[in-house]
């Protein structure tokens, strides 16, 4: 652990200004960027310090949206999705705007309801190198691409594979009609069994495992 600079000490705690939350190392907050017309900035905070001029700092490591990395923003990526990366910074505490919560990819697909301050990460980012960790993830679909957690799937009750409706030829609107609903590759398949399937649940962690980024 680093040492703490001379005319510097250590705090357990700092209370965002104007309001009375209390941010501590190891949770998440909102930043407020220099340029106003952009979300804030998402990090977790590493250390608390304050100066011999009772000035308080910050040490982050900050979380990157997928707009923000080398690859740029995909199909599957989540409107909520962040990616944990190894660029750390030193920032004021004044900077800080609220507190979130970032969830695991698990317990974010199992959110009842999905307030402003939650988000999820699924992956670890390196800044300089745009890669990502872990590099191969489940993929679904004829499509074969991961699970975005925003998007309807539907199941098969063949296969257990997931499916996009539009890539099964069908509207959203249908697809939440269905009572079951089996692919083209097993609809011909006499012995499946058709209990009723529900679509409460999502594809999770399960799944064929590819690697997550292909070269353009």
């Amino acid at each position: 652990m680093a040492k703490t600079r001379p005319g510097r000490k250590d705090l357990d705690s700092y209370t965002i200004r104007g309001t009375n939350k209390i941010v501590r190392a190891g949770d998440c907050v909102l930043m407020r960027p220099s340029d106003t017309s952009k979300p804030p900035y998402v990090a977790r905070v590493e250390k608390i310090e304050q100066d011999n001029r009772n000035n308080v700092k910050v040490r982050v490591r900050w979380y990157y949206r997928p707009e923000e990395s080398i690859g740029g923003r995909r199909q599957f990526h989540g409107a909520k999705e962040l990616f944990l990366s190894d660029h750390y910074d030193v920032q004021s505490a004044h900077t800080i705007e609220g507190k979130c919560v970032v969830h695991s990819f698990k317990n974010y697909t199992k959110l009842e309801n999905v307030g402003a301050e939650d988000y999820y990460c699924r992956f670890e980012y390196k800044a300089a190198t745009g890669a990502f960790t872990p590099d191969r993830v489940a993929v679904y679909c004829k499509c074969e691409m991961p699970y975005n957690p925003d998007d309807l799937m539907v199941q098969c009750e063949g296969c257990k594979d997931w499916y996009h409706p539009a890539c099964v030829g069908m509207t959203i609107e249908e697809a939440k009609k269905l009572d079951h609903f089996v692919c083209s590759e097993c609809s011909s398949d006499d012995d499946i069994k058709k209990p009723q399937a529900t679509f409460s649940a999502s594809p999770g962690a399960d799944g064929k495992v590819e690697p997550k980024r292909r070269k353009r």
